[in-house]
């Protein structure tokens, strides 16, 4: 079973999981499954919830009857609903002495990789904090159709940015079947393909935006990002729970390893934006596998910003590795030849003690 294994762990909750068809959030359902994370938390798990809600709840609110709305209708519903999706996580996971933070994503914040480092840092940090983050589009602001993709690509894109080992995505069906006639599960996919979707009828609920099609787009997402991803039915009480113990789902396997793809996404990129000179020492660190430090850097080459891909160069000339750098050209320079622990004092801000963190980093 992939969830026992897993660290870190997406867990995907669509409307029909938690409105009902009168319209109001499902509280048992909820607070049964804040016991079930309780429970996985204990073992060193962590968790990201990617929720969806925030409309229909917005639509129970105002008495708004159940149709297709204009985007413009949508995001105002949105920003009520909102509100009460967030404090009602709040309370239920208060209630088991857990904190969440709540973070609203918007596609470019997944999408332009600056942007996606520092969503990475924000989850990074709430895990620190012992919190659990949920996350929903940004609706409010969105100027294109108001689905990311539903919240499955996003919460798939959410998988790919933290590292995740695991998505579970809740549906109201135990998962792929091979026809709408034959229920019987398909219960690994290791490719996805044009026989695949063939299974897929994509119905759509009253209150949410996706159907299979999308589960299965946030599906490959999840496969070539080193994720395992399950679609499984979460409309039971102690979803995750009945999950872990029966495993009744679909589950989409990896092609790779998640730092594999990041990785590989690192040392296929055409170019770089600056380059970093290192000493002796520093190059050394970095064959035996460690992060780059500031004490090691000699010269910075080029202007470049936080998050974009570097070249590493060695004393005789020679690349070395390439990376992903966490400061700019601008703050490399003043604290180049430091010490890690004087990174915030030079800088009057605290942040990361590595340059380039040997994640983010591939040697040539």
């Amino acid at each position: 079973m992939y969830i026992n294994k897993a660290k870190k762990i997406v867990l995907k909750i669509g409307s029909s999981n938690l409105v009902g068809n009168n319209g109001k959030l499902k509280e048992a359902w909820l607070k049964s499954l804040v016991v079930d994370i309780e429970k996985l938390r204990k073992t060193g798990k962590e968790f990201v919830i990617v929720s969806s809600g925030a409309i229909a709840l917005g639509q129970n609110y105002l008495n708004v009857k159940k149709k297709r709305l204009k985007i413009e209708m949508s995001q105002a519903l949105a920003s009520i609903g909102q509100i009460h999706l967030t404090n009602t996580y709040r309370k239920m996971f208060e209630k088991r002495k857990i904190k969440i933070g709540q973070i609203l994503i918007s596609p470019d914040d997944t999408e332009q990789r600056r942007r996606a480092i520092n969503v990475k840092r924000t989850f990074e940090n709430l895990f620190k904090l012992g919190a659990i983050p949920v996350v929903n589009e940004n609706d409010t602001t969105a100027t294109t159709e108001i689905k990311y993709g539903d919240n499955d690509r996003l919460a798939a894109r959410v998988a790919q940015i933290i590292s995740a080992d695991v998505l579970i995505n809740f549906s109201d069906v135990n998962g792929l079947y091979e026809s709408s006639d034959n229920k019987k599960i398909i219960k690994e996919v290791t490719n996805i393909n044009d026989k695949i979707y063939s299974f897929v009828e994509n119905k759509k609920n009253s209150y949410g935006s996706g159907g299979m099609s999308t589960k299965l787009d946030a599906a490959k997402i999840c496969m070539n990002s080193g994720c395992y991803m399950s679609i499984a039915n979460g409309k039971h009480i102690n979803p995750l729970d009945k999950l872990v113990k029966t495993n009744v789902c679909t589950w989409f396997l990896p092609k790779v390893s998640s730092l594999d793809a990041r990785k590989k996404w690192i040392v296929s990129s055409i170019g770089s934006n600056g380059k970093i000179y290192i000493d002796n020492g520093a190059a050394k660190a970095l064959r035996n596998g460690k992060s780059l430090l500031p004490a090691g850097i000699t010269k910075v080459e080029g202007r470049f910003l936080k998050g974009d891909n570097i070249l590493i160069v060695d004393e005789s000339g020679k690349d070395c590795a390439r990376g992903i750098t966490s400061f700019s050209s601008e703050e490399i320079n003043k604290v180049k030849g430091l010490k890690s622990d004087q990174i915030e004092n030079i800088l009057g801000y605290s942040s990361k003690s590595e340059i380039i963190h040997r994640d983010d980093m591939v040697k040539l």
